[in-house]
């Protein structure tokens, strides 16, 4: 291995990591970082320890002979294998060691689990939008991807020498950030990969040039010049047509969470509350069977939406999906010091179908009859039991919980959280609000000390009928712009207004909060039973304590009949036990199917069905692979449509000087140097000497070449004004076509479809020819 093949494995493993750079906008935190970085370091020092070794050990076995060309072309088909073992034991050191030979070398067993890594990180792509969560399967999908482009740059890079071409795998990474994210992606994510393809430019001119007995400072400046140039042309090039590529839904990694198979017949809920619009009504439809523990059972809760802004209301966060409910006993235990009661619920799927399954609140386990637990995921962060693949259709599941039952005095006793607290920090975090919401809560929050009094002041301005705030199946349209301004000055409504206009206002008051989503415990049938039908769709609030958790507070005015029953939570100068006005019973949340968890969303109408919205997913998902694919394509077409139009240029103007100029492109594309000291008889013989090698010595392709030579020959040394020669353009395609059948196939492709001329040599000879040619206008040249 030579210490050209060195700086040039080195140089492809830190174009790789520039590379993968791009991918700093597609996470939250820069967990991704550490795999990649080891993948990176493996492929490059088990390149170096291949090529190394290598060689030493046919200088043993051969003692010194020179190898035939076969063996060194088998040698660069066996590193890039090794390196891919390395790989393979990298990744299952990182994320399958359990059962691996001393946790890095693979057994079946290993790769059966690594696989499964691999499987669960394929799902994530379709739960997660960007910036996606550093989950485990994530990270090994990542880490595998980043490794495989880094043996395929290092195959370019140092055994192919085309570090040019090896610049395409720093494309694909790029494509990754821009096809996934829906706006800006960051200045790092451009100019890093375009520094990579410039430090590989780099690397390929000078050893282009050393190759070229050109070596040294100003042949590595002259590269470095050359990279440089189009490593601004790869960033602006990049600034350019990232805006045209397509991007995956609505930015997320592909269709995200999704619904069930309802159509929009009320079997799911939809995961977002909107501060704007209207509920509409259809048929009740039985949902689910409860039998309980307990004669007043709490919400069957389904999903927790936590992020908030003014323009979409509050929407669904990305899910850790990496527990399985068969895995844990303990599912989300509440803190010991909270009162509680322990509730175990059998719950029947009568039409119910969606992905989010309703569950007691603060579940410590869910059982599915039947099996099939591990298709189950549980996410801590927002208590959510959601399917991989799977739906509720026609499921009985057991679950055993415990209700917070907090007492006064536990709530007053509690403090706020520290500023510091991630809890704190994520369930209070807001968009810039509009000074009348922040007025507002200001005034209503006056005087309350604890956190708890701040939450029951904001709930009794919601539930105060002398405040004015109605139930209605529709809001009123207001003129404010903002939706939460809108229904704080109108005070109409529903479920998901009033929840969502608490969980602002809390939050604006300093404490955690978050909307829930699912149903109402239902009615009560005659054989103890309790029926929940699409009308007890509803939304609430949590709101978290310290040393409690969650708690949940409800300030929507339902019948008092269809509520649950939070004695630490009563509306406002209101008699716990006594009946509401509005005494019908009402839906409380739209019973729309599942969309995708997107974190940008359409403003006005409600989502549509899944069925519509998976064919809209699919073709566009398939419109952007295929603008990809297109985009790729035009790149590598790019460098043979540039090298023919010159070609052609060239041919137009018909000068011996013009011509000779694209003969000796055309030599260094096929890998022919011509030395810019040589006259054109020495660049002659080089190239006959050439062709005499491949059997064609005396052909018409020697005759052209020796014709194309003498008319350069005169036209730079004879006469100013000496006579032109009609034939010069067809001797030129006869010497072209000759050196080019001279090539094996490989390198006659190569040629092609990507011409070095365009990188390296043939500007400094074009340069020289161009001076040749002003020259020529003042008189003969001397020599």
């Amino acid at each position: 291995m030579t210490d050209q093949d060195v700086r040039a494995a080195g140089a492809a493993a830190a174009a790789t990591l520039l590379g993968a750079a791009a991918l700093t906008p597609v996470y939250t935190s820069a967990a991704w970082l550490a795999p990649v970085v080891a993948v990176v370091l493996v492929v490059l020092a088990g390149g170096w320890l291949l090529r190394t070794l290598g060689a030493a050990l046919w200088t043993r076995l051969t003692r010194g002979r020179a190898p035939s060309d076969l063996w060194p072309a088998l040698g660069a088909g066996l590193v890039p294998i090794g390196q891919l073992a390395l790989l393979l034991c990298v990744l299952t050191a990182l994320f399958a060691p359990a059962r691996a030979v001393s946790g890095v070398v693979p057994t079946r067993r290993s790769i059966v689990q690594l696989a499964a890594v691999f499987a669960d990180g394929t799902a994530e792509l379709q739960e997660q939008s960007t910036p996606a969560l550093p989950l485990t399967g994530l990270l090994a999908l990542t880490a595998m991807f980043v490794g495989l482009i880094a043996v395929l740059v290092d195959l370019l890079t140092v055994a192919g020498r085309q570090g040019s071409l090896a610049g395409f795998g720093l494309l694909v990474l790029y494509c990754v950030p821009v096809a996934t994210i829906t706006g800006s992606i960051g200045l790092l994510a451009l100019v890093a990969p375009a520094a990579g393809l410039a430090l590989l430019l780099w690397t390929d001119q000078r050893r282009r040039l050393a190759a070229s007995a050109r070596a040294g400072d100003r042949s590595g400046g002259a590269g470095g010049v050359a990279a440089l140039r189009i490593g601004l042309m790869a960033l602006v090039a990049g600034l350019v047509l990232g805006s045209l590529v397509p991007t995956l839904t609505e930015g997320s990694m592909a269709t995200g969470l999704g619904g069930g198979s309802g159509n929009s017949t009320g079997t799911s809920l939809d995961p977002v509350a909107r501060m704007q619009g209207q509920l509409t009504l259809p048929e009740p439809i039985d949902l689910l069977r409860l039998e309980s523990s307990v004669q007043d059972p709490g919400y069957l809760r389904a999903v927790a939406v936590d992020e908030y802004d003014n323009e979409s209301g509050w929407t669904l966060s990305n899910m850790r999906g990496e527990e399985s409910i068969a895995d844990d006993q303990r599912l989300a235990p509440l803190p010991v010091r909270e009162s509680s009661r322990p509730v175990t619920a059998t719950i029947r799927v009568l039409e119910h179908d969606d992905r989010f399954l309703p569950v007691i609140f603060s579940p410590l386990s869910v059982r599915l009859d039947g099996g099939g637990d591990d298709r189950w995921r549980f996410d801590p962060d927002t208590g959510t039991v959601y399917g991989r693949d799977v739906t509720s259709g026609s499921r009985t599941y057991t679950v055993t919980a415990t209700e917070p039952r907090p007492t006064l005095a536990e709530l007053d006793a509690a403090r706020a959280l520290a500023p510091g607290s991630p809890i704190q920090q994520q369930f209070t975090a807001l968009p810039l609000l509009d000074p009348r919401v922040t007025d507002q809560v200001a005034e209503v929050t006056a005087g309350a000390s604890t956190p708890y009094e701040r939450v029951r002041s904001i709930q009794n301005f919601l539930t105060d009928r002398d405040n004015g705030f109605v139930y209605s199946l529709s809001t009123a349209p207001g003129t404010s712009g903002n939706d939460l301004v809108d229904f704080l000055q109108l005070r109409r409504g529903y479920c998901e207004q009033y929840a969502g206009a608490m969980a602002v206002m809390v939050r604006a008051a300093g404490v955690p909060a978050r909307v829930a989503l699912g149903y109402t415990p239902g009615t009560e049938q005659d054989d103890g039973s309790r029926l929940i039908t699409s009308d007890d769709a509803h939304a609430w609030v949590e709101v978290y304590f310290e040393n409690l958790g969650w708690v949940p507070f409800d300030p929507t005015p339902i019948a008092r009949d269809r509520a649950v029953d939070l004695p630490w939570a009563p509306r406002a100068g209101e008699d716990p036990g006594a009946d509401s006005p509005t005494n019908a019973p009402v839906p409380t949340a739209p019973s729309q199917p599942l969309p995708s968890a997107q974190r940008d969303r359409a403003d006005g109408g409600l989502p549509t069905t899944q069925s519509a919205q998976g064919a809209g997913d699919r073709f566009r998902t398939v419109a952007g692979g295929v603008g990809v694919a297109l985009l790729a394509s035009a790149l590598l077409a790019a460098p043979a449509g540039v090298r023919a139009l010159q070609r052609r240029r060239r041919i137009a103007t018909g000068s011996a000087g013009a011509l000779w100029d694209e003969l000796a492109a055309t030599a260094l594309d096929a890998g022919m140097r011509l030395h810019p000291a040589w006259t054109p008889r020495q660049a002659a013989r080089e190239l006959g000497a050439a062709l005499a090698r491949s059997g064609a010595a005396e052909g018409p392709g020697a005759d052209a070449v020796r014709r194309l030579a003498l008319a350069e020959e005169a036209a730079s040394y004879g006469r100013a004004g000496a006579p032109t020669y009609p034939d010069l353009p067809a001797a030129l395609r006869t010497a072209r076509r000759a050196l080019l059948a001279s090539l094996p196939r490989g390198a006659r492709l190569r040629a092609l479809v990507w011409p070095t001329s365009l990188l390296s040599g043939a500007g400094s000879r074009l340069a020289m020819s161009s001076l040749d040619r002003l020259r020529r206008g003042r008189g003969t040249r001397t020599v």
